[in-house]
């Protein structure tokens, strides 16, 4: 231990982290840069940030303040200690309704204040994007502002006082009227008073450098105001009190299409007098389906209010008609809104992949000119990005003239970040020779740092570093910020990563075959950290159970870039840091859909164990677990899946099974059918076989051995809507499709029976190598299959998903691989594609449930809403996940997550479920969990549609 954390220990109450995975969760936020810190520190109040300025100002360690980790430009990195506000210092400590103030400190996620605000009609004004994760803390730091920001304007708009400790330990209350200024402030402004009234650009998004002319006598000397936007260079805020903006009642929204962004760009101006409160604009290259949208190639987005739909309606029309649109619409229903919404806040990591899938990055990220000249900004931008040969599509805050654009710069080669640092230096230009500001929201760090003196000169520079060393004289807080800063060209954070791809078993199509660029696709978003409840979304359980960073998306992503780096995580595929932090990975697939980059760690969590496992025992779930397919085959073939089912009952036995099987000790063993499905399948008394089309059924591992009443069900729906049911073949040769087995008696003689599995267990606990052997043999039995044009249908959707993705992506070099994964439909798949005249039963009744995530986030569940719909069933399912996952809830170590899983939305959808709803659950995994955690039966659609159909028999 060293001496800084053992001061640290002894110092604080709060946690102290030096250890590998704390440093390596903080190395980057959202920019390019990257910096290793000495350890973190979770402080629980003042006092605790007073004592760890007091032991860093002892040991001339740096401090740098974070909040969500959001920061675009590297100011939330540093190389000393971090101080970590989300975790104890996150309360809303109270509201004021009648003053319309709340007292927040600075942990506090912004969701959470609008949560509170709400009930009393009101809202703080400032809202990013990433409103889900981002803090009060980081936001008064950077001065963010969001799409309201033509209404409600800045950060420093909405701040009242702020108590801030400085490097030095004083405690100071900073507000108007030279309050809480520390010694010096008001000589060094006094001195200084023309260049404060002349040297700043006059625009709604000055973000850049140091709001010294808040201090002007004309302007209440607001030293809080200052502050805002110092990015921690200046002190360390611990409480502020916030001002709050009444929120309409009612809010519309038009859409604008125009022809192109610069149409868009030069009509925002146009707008403002009408008092919309966003004005937002985008183009076509960053939506991923027009569908909703009126016609256009770029739209702006503005939004009114009012006190009541009409009025708020009536004020958007009225925008339509004042603006000079290609197309328009006008939305006030909320769901629709919020659709279009997302479509918007998504851009942030949408933007990071170009049309193509190529890379694209920040750094100049928001640059800010005055709304009138955007159009011209937008058209020398442009021009200037062809000069260099570089591509990018700029969308936000139009009204603000503030854009957004991430850039495919090649930041992996010498010649790609020299580039990068001529392009920067001429934009920078271009923005100054507009009036603007180099940032019009994230703040400079250090990504535009260097080039302040371009827009404001050396002596506002000068100036600026003076006022520094007024509030901070030892520079310990976030130096290298602002002023006196690195080059903007340093401390990369893709400097460090292997040049040549390192060698993997999944082929990762979107990323070249390159692992390190798949780990590169976490950007830092963080959408995977919100606290807010997703609705549909899946993204992301683990972290929505625990709150730690290391169990996000994010931090999983950011160690294993530390450990393809090398420098901090050392042991690479071996590394104890990385396994710890994927241990409680669900792989729920979730991010492969919700994260704005579509990052997949599920697939990265395979990937890793089953290098981490190479050559060595890995823990019993995986044995019991990974190879189940093996041993439910051998308790059906020797019929012995009664007394399996015998033993397990006895309590004394199944908790020495379970002990040796690594499964935890909560959870029951789940019972053996009596007869599989496909033994039913052999021996049934066939009816007609219709004449409708072919359909392969899929006998997957659970529903073959623990719930082959789903397939039978399916079976007689598929019948009943005229399509022939078949079971893919069992002998491996070629043999004839129709009722799952070879009549070839020369096949009989020579083949090698078989059943076809997915491999999913032994992909879920990276198996890599036995999964492999497992779909070449699956492939092989498929063969006569892929010679017809039948659909392979697949009644559990995480087996759905692990052929539509894992297969191809595993067997990249084989392709039938391709092919099968194209052939396999869901259940409602299958029958709207084949059987679209086909009328369900009329259930009529609401149901209740979850869709399963692996169906989300792969499959997706359009045609299960339509099938649900035209038989009755009324209703929408929860998203999020079970928390059973496969083999996730099972093993030892896992269930308390895997309760708390199920209790973020699938029970409490189930318990407030109307009498006599239907509890939906396609997955076998979420109907033990319901079974276990709920005492609920729920059901397969499947099951549901063949009690339709036996009741309408009867």
């Amino acid at each position: 231990m060293t001496d800084l954390e053992a001061a640290l220990r002894r110092a604080v109450r709060g946690e102290v982290g030096f250890d590998t995975t704390s440093r390596a969760l903080t190395t980057m936020d959202a920019s390019n840069y990257r910096r290793v810190p000495l350890g973190v520190v979770a402080p629980r109040d003042a006092d605790d940030v007073a004592a760890v300025l007091e032991v860093c100002r002892t040991h001339g360690v740096p401090v740098v303040p974070r909040g969500g980790g959001t920061s675009i430009a590297g100011q939330a990195t540093g190389t000393g200690v971090v101080l970590d506000f989300t975790r104890h210092m996150n309360r809303l400590v109270g509201i004021d309704p009648q003053a319309r103030t709340a007292v927040v400190q600075p942990g506090l996620v912004l969701d959470r204040l609008q949560d509170a605000a709400a009930p009393h009609g009101l809202r703080f004004g400032p809202d990013p994007s990433t409103h889900s994760r981002c803090t009060l803390g980081g936001m008064i730091g950077n001065n963010s502002c969001g799409s309201h920001s033509v209404a409600w304007g800045t950060t420093a708009d909405s701040v009242r006082e702020l108590s801030v400790l400085t490097a030095r330990g004083r405690r100071l209350r900073l507000g108007p009227q030279w309050a809480g200024a520390p010694e010096g402030l008001r000589e060094l402004v006094n001195a200084d008073l023309a260049r404060l009234r002349t040297g700043f650009p006059d625009l709604p998004r000055r973000i850049s450098g140091y709001a010294l002319d808040a201090l002007l006598p004309e302007r209440g000397a607001d030293v809080a105001r200052s502050f805002c936007g110092s990015e921690g260079t200046l002190g360390v805020l611990t409480e502020a009190v916030v001002r709050l903006v009444e929120s309409p009642r009612a809010r519309a929204l038009a859409v604008l299409g125009y022809a192109d962004e610069a149409g868009a760009a030069e009509a925002a101006a146009g707008l403002l007098p009408l008092g919309p409160l966003t004005v937002e604009g985008m183009a076509v290259d960053l939506v991923p389906s027009t569908e909703g949208l009126p016609r256009g190639g770029a739209w702006l987005f503005v939004e009114t209010g009012g006190d009541t739909e009409g009025e708020a309606r009536a004020r958007a029309e009225a925008v339509v008609r004042a603006a000079d649109v290609v197309d328009a619409l006008v939305v006030t229903d909320p769901a629709g809104q919020r659709t279009l919404w997302r479509i918007r806040e998504d851009a942030s990591g949408t933007a990071t992949r170009m049309p193509d899938g190529s890379e694209a990055w920040p750094g100049w990220e928001d640059c800010a000119v005055p709304p009138a000249r955007l159009g011209g900004y937008l058209r020398d931008f442009r021009a200037l990005l062809t000069a260099h040969g570089l591509r990018g599509t700029p969308y936000g805050h139009f009204g603000d003239g503030c854009i957004h654009v991430r850039i495919d710069f090649d930041l992996l080669s010498d010649t790609g970040v020299a580039r990068f640092r001529r392009f920067s230096q001429e934009l920078a230009d271009v923005v100054v020779a507009h009036g603007g500001s180099l940032s019009g929201e994230h703040g400079d760090g250090q990504a535009r740092a260097e080039l302040l003196p371009r827009m404001y000169g050396e002596e506002t520079v000068a100036l600026f570093e003076r006022a520094k060393a007024v509030w901070d004289p030892d520079d310990l807080l976030n130096p290298g910020m602002l002023v006196r800063p690195a080059p903007l060209d340093a401390n990369l954070r893709f400097s460090v990563l292997p040049r040549e791809p390192v060698d993997v078993a999944f082929g990762y199509p979107s990323d070249g075959g390159d692992f390190s660029a798949a780990v590169r696709r976490c950007v830092g978003v963080a959408k995977c950290r919100t606290t807010s409840a997703p609705g549909a979304g899946v993204m992301c359980p683990s972290y929505r159970a625990t709150g730690e960073e290391a169990h996000s998306t994010r931090g999983r992503a950011r160690l294993l870039h530390e450990m393809l780096a090398g420098e901090l995580v050392t042991d690479g595929w071996r590394s104890t840091e990385v396994r710890d932090a994927l241990d409680l990975c669900l792989s729920c697939k979730g991010c492969r859909s919700d994260c704005p980059v579509e990052v997949d760690m599920a697939t990265y969590k395979a990937e890793f164990l089953h290098h981490h496992y190479e050559g060595r025992r890995r823990p019993a779930a995986h044995y019991a677990m990974g190879w189940l397919p093996v041993w439910l085959r051998w308790a059906a073939r020797t019929r012995t899946a009664p007394v399996v089912n015998a033993l397990a009952s006895v309590r004394p036995l199944a908790a020495v099974a379970k002990r040796l099987g690594g499964i935890a000790g909560e959870r029951e063993v789940p019972r053996l059918a009596g007869e599989t499905f496909s033994r039913w399948w052999r021996r049934r008394r066939r009816g007609p076989a219709g004449d409708g089309d072919l359909v392969v059924l899929w006998p997957d591992t659970f529903t073959e051995h623990l719930s082959p009443s789903v397939g039978r069900a399916a079976v007689r729906v598929l019948e009943a809507a005229g399509l022939r049911v078949a079971l893919p073949p069992t002998l491996r040769s070629r043999g004839v499709v129709g009722d799952g087995t070879s009549r070839s008696a020369l096949a009989l003689l020579t083949a090698r029976r078989g059943q076809v599995c997915c491999g999913l267990t032994y992909v879920s606990t990276g198996q890599l190598d036995r999964a492999r052997a497992v779909m070449r043999r699956t492939l092989d039995l498929m063969a006569p299959v892929l010679e017809t044009s039948a659909p392979v249908v697949v009644l559990e959707p995480s087996c759905a998903a692990a052929l539509r993705t894992d297969l191809p992506e595993l067997l990249h070099d084989d392709p039938r691989a391709a092919r099968l994964a194209a052939r396999v439909l869901t259940f409602a798949e299958a029958l709207e594609r084949h059987a679209p005249d086909w009328t369900p039963p009329a259930v009529n009744r609401p149901v209740t449930g979850q869709t399963h995530c692996h169906q989300h986030a792969v499959l997706g569940d359009a045609a299960d809403r339509r099938l649900r719909e035209s038989a009755g069933l009324t209703g929408e399912l929860s998203g999020g996940c079970c928390g059973l996952a496969g083999n996730f809830g099972f093993e030892a170590g896992h269930y308390e997550v895997s309760a708390a899983c199920a209790q973020d939305q699938l029970l409490p959808a189930v318990r407030e479920a109307p009498d006599g709803a239907v509890v939906l659950a396609d997955g076998f995994s979420c109907r033990t969990q319901l079974d276990q955690l709920a005492g609920v039966r729920g059901r397969h659609l499947a099951e549901v549609l063949a009690e339709g159909l036996e009741r309408g028999c009867r």
